[in-house]
């Protein structure tokens, strides 16, 4: 039991520390950079700017607005990447998987010939579990998740894991939006910031 509560505090605070990077969020105006403006410069910014200052933009009140409005984004943004976070830590604690065994990518063709490496947030392969119990939890869902897409026979019984992607707020689709296929056929959890596909044994550039 104590070792449980020492991972759910270590996935707390997690969460906490990606979320405690949305306080320290400064609006940029456009003007790029990593560290935004604080109060004091947007003044300097807006007031030294005629056109700005005679509509009465140089206010603390719009300064508020831009920080709000850039900070939701960078919220939304934080929770995917703690989310991700924990999703691979829990796969170590969970599956005894190292933390290369717990993550994916893969490459596609882009631009002019070019090749760009895409990755995803999550990844089991049956081979990499060395526990017995660990992999019979996971055949078993396996198993469940093959049913649910209508898979059986011996597709059904090639499946070798599962790879995950989780994103907030939007609604996830298939890698390059294409049509899935049976290589890798998505489908929605019940919350929608989570989807997985099931992985077949197949010749790819994935690492």
């Amino acid at each position: 039991m104590h070792g449980a509560e020492t991972a759910d505090n270590r996935y707390l605070n997690t969460i906490r520390e990606s979320l405690a990077v949305c306080l320290r969020y400064h609006p940029k105006f456009g003007k790029g950079g990593e560290a935004g403006y604080s109060l004091e410069e947007f003044y300097a910014l807006y007031r030294g700017d005629n056109f700005y200052s005679w509509f009465g933009l140089d206010s603390p009140l719009v300064y508020a607005a831009h920080r709000a409005a850039g900070g939701i984004t960078s919220l939304y943004r934080q929770i995917g990447l703690a989310c991700e976070k924990v999703l691979l830590q829990a796969f170590q604690d969970h599956l005894g998987l190292t933390a290369e065994q717990a993550t994916w990518s893969y490459t596609v063709k882009a631009a002019g010939g070019k090749r760009r490496r895409l990755a995803l947030d999550g990844r089991i392969s049956l081979d990499d579990i060395a526990d017995a119990g660990a992999r019979d939890r996971v055949e078993r869902w396996l198993r469940d998740a093959a049913e649910a897409l209508e898979l059986r026979g011996p597709r059904a019984k090639q499946i070798q894991g599962a790879v995950f992607e989780i994103r907030q707020g939007t609604r996830a689709r298939t890698p390059t939006d294409r049509t899935p296929t049976w290589q890798t056929r998505p489908t929605h959890m019940p919350i929608r910031s989570c989807r997985w596909s099931l992985c077949f044994p197949r010749r790819s550039t994935t690492t």
